[in-house]
């Protein structure tokens, strides 16, 4: 029993070191140009990008982006356009 359990053991240790040293080289095989690039890829820059700027936020509106009428005028016209469609396509008029 002690021996079969080393085994298993030595076996697992084995393959976790295994997948250890093939995940640590799938980088620079990546980078091979027999193996991972293309004849025609851009070139990579020499330095990162810099981040994104997220937190820089456009300047308020000064005016509203929609007048009340307006929007109230295309709310109708999206509540008619769902009855159209609930009711099968068909038209209200021929009713």
């Amino acid at each position: 029993m002690p021996a079969d359990r080393t085994i298993r053991l030595l076996s697992t240790g084995a393959l976790f070191a295994a997948a250890l040293a093939i995940g640590g080289c799938s980088t620079t095989i990546a980078d091979l140009p027999a193996v991972g690039l293309p004849a025609d890829a851009p070139v990579r820059p020499k330095e990162a990008g810099a981040y994104l700027p997220v937190h820089d936020l456009p300047p308020d509106r000064e005016e509203v982006a929609m007048k009340p009428a307006e929007q109230a005028k295309i709310e109708k016209e999206l509540i008619a356009a769902r009855d159209r469609q609930a009711s099968g396509g068909q038209n209200p008029a021929a009713k």
